[in-house]
């Protein structure tokens, strides 16, 4: 099964950079970390492309070549999911949607066939074996807070680095505290879980051995 992992269009906000981005010669702030790292937990044989609409735009050819389009956004690219839905349907394609906008809010969405929310490490393995059968459901979604070992290494081979500010590596999820602006405590729960001093070395040299020689952000 061809896969096309779609990261959608951040509008002209704090959160595109578009004009500073031009001074430094980049598209991007940072690459879309969520869908790396869905690509890695995606059968191995199973073709993938990825496609960040902040860097590139979304070819009618990349569409007509999926089978099954996979969208992950935040709160602030919905007017550009809702655009990409609508292209992906004129394709009669399958979509399957995740991340934070759609684990908040996956009910003001029409248009996509499956939503697999909360923790991919949960909940897409779930779904990738009903798919397997030919009997996927329309809404997984788990409570359950997976341990961080079960991560892989984000699929890096799949984006230009070269066209980002900084490469980003998660190193927990999960936050005790409940500031009103954020998110954290909602879709990954009060408690804090970190990767492995072994895990974040590794991603440090998988990203060393691709060249990256730049800003590494952690995410905690």
């Amino acid at each position: 099964m061809k896969i096309l992992l779609v990261y959608p269009e951040y509008p002209e906000t704090f959160w595109s950079f578009k004009h500073a981005l031009k001074f430094v010669g980049k598209k991007s702030i940072l690459p879309p970390l969520g869908l790396l790292t869905v690509g890695a937990l995606l059968p191995k044989a199973w073709p993938k492309r990825l496609i960040d609409m902040n860097v590139e735009k979304l070819q009618d050819k990349d569409i007509a070549w999926a089978d099954c389009i996979f969208i992950s956004a935040m709160v602030v690219q919905k007017e550009s999911v809702r655009e990409v839905i609508k292209r992906c349907q004129n394709f009669d394609k399958k979509i399957a949607a995740g991340g934070p906008l759609f684990t908040a809010s996956h009910q003001d969405f029409k248009g996509i066939d499956y939503f697999v929310l909360g923790e991919a490490e949960t909940t897409l393995p779930i779904f990738l074996e009903d798919l397997k059968s030919g009997r996927p459901k329309k809404l997984y979604i788990s409570s359950q807070k997976p341990d961080l070992s079960a991560t892989p290494l984000p699929l890096w081979d799949l984006i230009d680095i070269n066209k980002y500010v900084m490469m980003n590596i998660q190193y927990s999820r999960g936050c005790p505290f409940d500031c009103e602006f954020c998110d954290i405590t909602f879709l990954f729960g009060r408690i804090q879980r970190t990767k492995s001093k072994k895990q974040i070395l590794s991603e440090l040299d998988s990203l060393y051995n691709r060249g990256w020689r730049g800003t590494v952000f952690f995410v905690f």
